[in-house]
């Protein structure tokens, strides 16, 4: 990512479509055909991978796997798998401009269950299963197992499931195989889907940063398969989980509950797991923004029983023999650190060993109470600057939330007299800083409030992950005024 470049930050799920979420057919494709007129380099994604209770793409039922809520229907009628007729017979939801995932949750597997019936397995299909069969067999039995049990958790499943017993499996395997055939079936058409996207990002030069979460779910394939590698009792229940500690936004600090690695276990294997994850990613998208890096050094450790973060403690990670792993396993790998928060010199140092750019959020420069390292002249070229991420309030909302002092300090650094306006402000300081890329959120460049904002942290539920682009909100005028900018400050 060493060139001066720009690129727009738009959830997958925010695309319109006609089908309740934004998909792997031809919203995506428009998506970016405006961003090539628009004289974008990136399209920055947020995780892609199924979702459970809560709608989080942080919180995934697997870290291989793609949600088969992106499935692409159009594409499956033109395969004559769907009629047009039972697809827009389906009532997606209530507004347009929102995700409803009970209904999608609801309606969308029947009309994928009739397409998988009508598919004729092929070579290509045979090919697929037996490429991903790493992650691919434990993904599909373990959410048969989950449909099995009604959705629970598999921490909750008999004994002789939860521990894997192999006779138990053989014989679920058997009595499932409609279910696990049609979770290939569903990850087979997604996988082709998605990559029939990027091939198409590619032709017309647009790179995609594909977005990694640093632990996975408590309810996942993963920790189920994998137990080992997790901090798991002799029950498979987590009792350390992760999470941030207390600071001036949260008095109780966040308990994000998501089991932590077992890292001398992993480290005995290479880090094989990790790299297989990391490997799989790679071929997904151009570049990998990999969440919380500052993790890798040194996480927080929770007890699983604890009701907030304020007990937690500070415990060393893998450090640079991840990193060295990384480095000499998958040479020139284009990664992003999301370093964001307070950083150690340790986490510095090892940020810099590894040379991935770090990340930089102008709203985090505007602290009146103290200096802060986001502000633009204090940036190195070896980074990527945002004026918000999915987790901040939008620009125009960040001035109706933000303390007054500090909104006073961002009127005068950017000579401005109100906030109307704020979020071009915003987007012009990002686009002149010194960093080598500039990520802008769409709901920035649309000039939208808080309303538009996909995610809020430390809650669950309400509007989070929810928002969608208005149809026809990346128009040509809206392109041309973005081209030009991005043509101004070099990018």
């Amino acid at each position: 990512m060493r060139e001066r470049a720009a690129g727009i930050l738009l959830a997958v799920s925010s695309l319109p479509s006609p089908y309740g979420i934004g998909s792997f057919g031809e919203a995506a494709r428009e998506w970016l055909r405006f961003l090539k007129e628009a004289g974008q380099k990136y399209w920055q994604i947020l995780p892609l991978g199924p979702t459970g209770w809560g709608d989080s793409p942080y919180q995934s039922f697997s870290a291989f796997a793609l949600s088969p809520y992106y499935i692409d229907l159009d594409t499956l009628i033109e395969k004559r798998l769907l009629t047009t007729e039972e697809v827009h017979a389906v009532h997606w939801g209530r507004s347009a401009g929102r995700v409803d995932y009970a209904a999608l949750y609801r309606r969308r597997e029947p009309l994928l269950r009739t397409a998988c019936g009508r598919f004729k397995p092929d070579v290509a299909f045979d090919e697929f299963c037996v490429r991903n069969e790493s992650w691919l067999t434990d993904y599909c039995l373990f959410m048969a197992l989950k449909k099995k049990n009604r959705g629970r958790s598999w921490l909750l499943w008999n004994e002789r499931l939860r521990f894997r017993g192999k006779a138990a499996l053989n014989a679920c395997r058997k009595r499932l195989a409609d279910d696990i055939r049609y979770h290939s079936f569903t990850q087979y058409t997604a996988y082709t889907q998605w990559m029939a996207v990027k091939e198409y990002a590619r032709g017309l030069g647009i790179s995609i940063i594909g977005d990694m979460p640093i632990y996975v779910a408590a309810d996942s394939a993963d920790t189920w398969a994998n137990s080992e590698y997790f901090q798991l009792d002799e029950n498979r229940k987590p009792v350390r989980v992760a999470g941030c500690p207390p600071d001036p936004f949260s008095a109780e600090g966040q308990l994000w509950g998501n089991p932590l690695y077992h890292w001398d276990l992993l480290a005995q294997t290479g880090f094989a797991w990790w790299l297989s994850r990391l490997r799989l990613s790679l071929e997904l998208y151009d570049v990998v923004r990999i969440d919380h890096f500052r993790g890798f050094e040194s996480f927080f450790s929770i007890d699983a029983n604890a009701r907030d973060a304020r007990g937690g403690e500070w415990v060393k990670g893998p450090g640079l023999a991840f990193i060295d792993a990384v480095n000499r396993e998958l040479p020139g790998a284009a990664i992003i650190a999301e370093d964001l928060g307070y950083l150690t010199p340790e986490v510095r140092a090892m940020l810099r060993a590894s040379g991935y750019p770090g990340m930089k959020v102008l709203q985090f420069a505007f602290d009146s109470r103290e200096a802060s390292d986001y502000m633009p002249f204090t940036y190195g070229r070896n980074c990527v600057v945002y004026t918000g991420t999915h987790d901040n309030p939008t620009s125009l909302g960040w001035f109706k939330s933000a303390r007054s002092d500090d909104v006073q300090m961002a009127l005068d650094f950017f000579g401005i007299k109100n906030a109307r306006g704020g979020n071009w402000a915003f987007i012009r300081c990002a686009l002149a800083s010194i960093a080598d890329t500039a990520i802008i959120p769409m709901q920035d460049y649309l000039g939208l409030d808080d309303r538009a904002r996909m995610n809020t942290p430390s809650t669950l539920g309400g509007r989070n992950w929810r928002w969608r682009m208005p149809d026809g909100g990346a128009d040509p005028a809206l392109a041309e005024n973005i081209r030009r900018l991005t043509g101004i400050y070099g990018r």
